[in-house]
Formats: C-alpha cells, structure tokens, sequence
C-alpha cells in the first residue's frame, strides 16, 4: 500500500500540482516581503518616493498615477519565485525520478507474438531427433 502511495506521488502531474500551489500559497508571503521590503526602495532611488512609486502621473488627479516601479517589483517577485521553485522541488524530483529509471540497455524482453512462438515450437520440434517408439515418422 505505501508502495502505491510513494508511486502516486512521484507521478509528474501530482508534482506538477504540488508545484502549483506552491508557488501560490507557500512563497506569496515571503517572497512580497521581499519585495516591499528590499526591491520597493531600490526601485525608489531612480525617481518617486515611497508612497507613491516610481512612475509618472498622466493627469492632476492622483487616481492617474501609472506605478512602474509596482511592475517592476512584480516581476522581480515572480523571477525570484520561479528560481526558488526550480532550484528547490523540480530540480530534486527530476534527479529522483531519473534514478529510479533502468539505465540504458537495460530494457524488458520484447513479448514475442503468438503465432512466432507457435513457429518457434514447431521448428523446435521437427529439428529434435524421433525417439524409436513415440510414432513420429521423420524423414
């Protein structure tokens, strides 16, 4: 039964699913606060300030307020997010499962079709010699 289960798990869509909601639940929060915490003020020092970002204003009304430096931490957050989950789950799986894979050559025996084999005795058959007494008439 644990045989099953470990198989279950190592299967590529269930650590494909586990891969997914990783990157949605586990690393959400510590991955934002790094970039509150650290990418926010770096991108501050090009322009902007804290509390509105680095970006331009299209109008007076600050409702029109365009944060680059929103994306720009955004995709800092997702990149950091994606190398953290290669580097520590696919990276590891795929070495597990290609060691428990046979090496090369070393492959099942093909199943030999029916009617071959059935050749294959008969063959075998008539190139034995008759034993005296078993009936056979061989040439």
């Amino acid at each position: 039964m644990l045989k099953g289960f470990k198989d279950f798990l190592m299967r590529g869509n269930v650590v494909d699913l586990a891969v997914g909601i990783a990157i949605g639940v586990a690393f959400t929060t510590l991955v934002g606060a790094f970039g509150t915490a650290i990418v926010t003020p770096l991108v501050s020092i090009f322009g902007g300030d804290n509390m509105q970002g680095f970006g331009f204003q299209i109008t007076d009304n600050p409702a029109t307020f365009v944060n680059i430096g929103f994306l720009i931490n955004a995709f800092i957050v997702f990149v950091v997010t994606m190398a953290v989950i290669y580097f520590a789950i696919v990276v590891p799986v795929q070495k597990l499962q290609s060691l428990r894979k046979p090496g090369p050559g070393v492959d099942e025996p093909e199943a030999v079709p029916e009617d071959t084999a059935l050749l294959r005795e008969i063959r075998d058959a008539l190139a034995r010699p008759a034993a005296p007494g078993d009936g056979a008439h061989r040439p």
